[in-house]
Order: C-alpha cells, then sequence, then structure tokens
C-alpha cells in the first residue's frame, strides 16, 4: 500500500506553487498542484483523492473559501482535510474558514515554507481518520 501522503496545493501564485510542490516532494508527499480553483474542480471531478487540500483565499475568478464550498457541495475529496494557507490573516477569514470545517489555518505572510510542511504535518496526525 502507498503510504505517501496526498496533498493537492492550490495557489495562484506560481513561484509559492513551485516552491511548495519541490517543499513537500522531498518530505515524502505525493504532490498534485493547481494555480486556479477552476482547474482545481477539473481536477477534484476527474478523480484525484488528496489526503490534504492547502488553498489560498486570494485567488481571480473564484477565491478559496467559495471553492472549498463548491468542493464540499459536491462531494468531491470527501477524506481530505482542508488547510488555509493564506496571506489573509484577519479574524473574519479565519472564521470564515473555520465554518466551512478547515483542519487549520496558515499566514504565509508570517511562516516560513519549513514551518507550513510542519504544521501540515501536525494538522494531519491530528485530524486523520
Amino acid at each position: 500500500m502507498d503510504s505517501k501522503k496526498k496533498i493537492f496545493i492550490v495557489d495562484d501564485d506560481q513561484f509559492l506553487l513551485n516552491m511548495y510542490t519541490v517543499k513537500f516532494s522531498k518530505n515524502g508527499f505525493e504532490v498534485a498542484s493547481a494555480n486556479s480553483a477552476a482547474e482545481t474542480l477539473a481536477r477534484l471531478r476527474e478523480g484525484i483523492s488528496p489526503d490534504i487540500l492547502m488553498l489560498d483565499i486570494v485567488m481571480p475568478a473564484m477565491d478559496g473559501l467559495e471553492l472549498l464550498r463548491v468542493i464540499r457541495k459536491e462531494g468531491l475529496a470527501p477524506n481530505a482535510i482542508a488547510i488555509v494557507l493564506s496571506n489573509q490573516g484577519q479574524a473574519a477569514d479565519i472564521n470564515k474558514a473555520k465554518e466551512l470545517g478547515v483542519a487549520g489555518y496558515i499566514v504565509k505572510a508570517s511562516t516560513i515554507p519549513s514551518e507550513v510542511l510542519k504544521q501540515v504535518n501536525e494538522i494531519h496526525e491530528k485530524h486523520k481518520k
């Protein structure tokens, strides 16, 4: 059985997407990524089934929270825990994310990649079924 954790990283910033893809890949994750909500939904509808969804909030066309709403509504990635990785650190954003059942909320601006990796691992351990 494949014990690699599967993470699906969604961010419209291609530089960050590439950096986190490398970071998680080098640390034993199987990584999928998308730089838009549309691409994310297309991949999930095709049947990709991650253990962890890491979403940015501020994206063009559809933000990460709206994306999460659609994912939940359509029953996509039912076993995935959602983690927000965003520069939006306001309480209102965090509360909105929590209402949608996110397992974790990481503020990009104050977290270096190795800390993001560590937090994602901790959140996953705590929430995995």
